[in-house]
């Protein structure tokens, strides 16, 4: 009896492995991990691979160039992986996501893993094509007074995750603008505070370099500003949006209502 139950269990219990390994959520998981990995590696490999070059070939790239890269490529990586794992490449879009339940709060652990594993990998690579000293480190170091740098960082997260929930989350917004309207505004924000703060927006944006590199100043900043930028940015987009109608449907609400008054009064004036 006790021979058999073991045998039960044995048998039973690969194919429940073999079931989970193969499961249709399991694979769609691991796809959305995969493009995250992938995503964020070619956002901070072209965008930090622009600040390396201007600071270590006499700024042939310049800083226009480089506020237009960092938009280019996230603009490219949406399109891109967009429909697979929802492009966030950044915690705090992540994170923000779950708590407005626009992202499986089970999930964002596994996000968070992939965004910084990408990040890590493509600092590391910058290391090594261009062998990067100190001086031209690419990534974000407060200039000036950190606390000047956190209220500029919780600003243009803000504003980032203001226009995301816009274009992402809204029914009624134009889905195949997303990733212009996303990259437009990482270009504004960038020449409006990279000066000040490097225009981070992104923990993992900031952390990858930061661990390669082993420069840490203000390296909080990055972590504290852009995770409480983004949650102010969803919480105002959520707080307009009304309804998630689209606005077809509205206009034909208001046309209705519009009808129904004029009918009333016909009514009375009878």
């Amino acid at each position: 009896m006790e021979k058999g139950k073991a045998k039960g269990e044995s048998s039973s219990s690969p194919s429940t492995a073999h079931n989970l390994c193969y499961s249709p959520e399991a694979v769609q998981l691991l796809q959305k991990v995969i493009a995250e990995i992938i995503g964020t590696y070619f956002v901070i490999f072209a965008g930090c691979g622009s600040v390396v070059v201007n600071k270590m070939y006499g700024e042939t790239i310049t800083f226009p160039g480089i506020c237009v890269v960092w938009g280019l490529i996230v603009m490219v990586m949406i399109y891109s992986v967009g429909h697979i794992s929802g492009a966030h490449f950044n915690p705090a879009v992540t994170i923000t996501f779950a708590i407005f339940r626009h992202f499986p709060l089970k999930h964002v652990p596994i996000y968070m893993v992939a965004q910084f594993l990408g990040s890590i990998l493509a600092s590391g690579t910058l290391c090594l094509i261009f062998d990067v000293k100190p001086e031209a480190y690419y990534g974000t170091v407060p200039v000036g007074s950190h606390s000047r740098s956190l209220v500029i960082e919780i600003i243009i997260s803000f504003l980032l995750m203001f226009v995301v929930s816009g274009v992402a989350t809204d029914s009624r917004a134009v889905g195949e603008l997303a990733g212009i309207a996303v990259g437009m505004t990482i270009v504004i924000n960038v020449f409006v505070a990279g000066p000040i703060s490097g225009a981070s927006m992104n923990p993992a944006r900031s952390i990858g370099p930061a661990l390669v590199m082993r420069i840490y100043k203000g390296v909080w900043v990055y972590v504290v500003g852009p995770i409480l930028g983004t949650i102010l940015g969803g919480f105002a987009y959520n707080l307009i949006r009304f309804t998630d109608k689209p606005l077809s449907e509205l206009t034909k609400s208001a046309s209705l209502v519009k009808s129904l008054s004029k009918t009333r009064s016909n009514i009375i004036s009878l």
